[in-house]
């Protein structure tokens, strides 16, 4: 399977297209759901959708059958109907049963373009996990799907919805309490390379590592990859940035009211941790320019952050104040 050549294929140029009231919609109707990717957090995001929202979890799909099954009884003890979701390992599969309304697509970032865009040819809705994909010509083809199919799309930035964060928004920087805001500091100072070196191996019996890898280069298989692991690798995400910069970034545009940045420049490299099989930058500084307005994030993952409070957030610099905001 190559993925960029399944993608210039569906990077067509298409209309905008009205997409459905589906707010209205789900408060209405019970709506049939699955996920493809069972791990952490499509179990998280899934849950919490039982949680607030009228579903039946109808299919899960995963590529790790040990996996599957775990999330499989764990669903079924959580959602009201207690019926245990039917198992796929592959989504084409899945999708080929046509009795879903949305699904949830919580793969690694490598897996998100190809089956969101077969969901939504499917006809369905579809809730990603951000970034939305590995690359922007990617990104380019799920959109141009999404308006061509007219379904209702939802990236997982996760942060406009958090109550403190939303009080910041009104009533500090609408409220005009900072002044003229020049710069926002976003940061990361987690320590998110793993340092270890296992040796290579065989991948274990449970796990489909030819269906894992997909559209991404063959790399002989390591346990530090999976589960979770796999961020740390650039063949299959796109580092700190694409992981942890995107929700700070989001979060930033939408307190400001902002668009998309005038021109964007980013360094950086492997400048410490030289001695691990990671691939992605430990230090790394993207400067959003916004012309009368900088956004400049910054990662490592060595040493201390320069506020232990705030290992991850903001820092809102205004000409009447300075507003620090994190995920706590």
């Amino acid at each position: 399977m190559n993925r960029r050549d399944f993608i210039k294929q569906g990077a067509v140029a298409l209309a905008l297209s009205r997409v459905p009231a589906y707010a209205g919609q789900l408060a209405d109707t019970r709506k049939r759901v699955g996920l493809i990717g069972t791990g952490w957090y499509g179990k998280t995001d899934l849950l919490r959708m039982i949680q607030v929202a009228p579903v039946d979890v109808v299919s899960l799909c995963d590529v790790d059958s040990r996996m599957l099954a775990a999330a499989a009884d764990l669903v079924a003890s959580r959602q009201a109907s207690k019926k245990t979701p039917r198992t796929y390992a592959d989504y084409r599969e899945m999708l080929k049963a046509r009795d879903l309304d949305a699904v949830l697509i919580a793969t690694p970032d490598h897996w998100h373009a190809l089956p969101m865009i077969e969901a939504v040819k499917s006809g369905l809705d579809v809730w990603v996990q951000k970034p939305v994909s590995v690359d922007i010509v990617e990104g380019q083809a799920m959109l141009a799907a999404a308006r061509k199919y007219q379904r209702v799309v939802q990236v997982g930035m996760q942060r406009r919805s958090t109550p403190h964060l939303v009080r910041a928004r009104d009533r500090v920087i609408r409220e005009g309490r900072l002044g003229t805001i020049g710069l926002v500091e976003i940061y990361c100072y987690y320590h998110m390379r793993a340092r270890e070196n296992p040796p290579d191996a065989q991948p274990p019996g449970y796990l489909d590592y030819e269906m894992w890898t997909g559209p991404a280069p063959m790399r002989p298989y390591n346990s530090l990859v999976h589960p979770r692991g796999w961020r740390a690798f650039m063949e299959y995400g796109n580092g700190i940035v694409g992981d942890m910069c995107v929700h700070m970034l989001d979060m930033v545009r939408w307190m400001l009211n902002l668009g998309m940045p005038l021109r964007v420049s980013s360094a950086g490299g492997i400048l410490v941790d030289k001695g691990s099989k990671a691939n992605i930058t430990d230090s790394q500084t993207a400067t959003f320019d916004y012309g009368n307005l900088q956004v400049v994030w910054t990662h490592r993952v060595y040493g201390d952050p320069p506020d232990p409070k705030y290992p991850w957030g903001a820092t809102f610099y205004g000409d009447k104040g300075t507003m620090k905001a994190s995920v706590m």
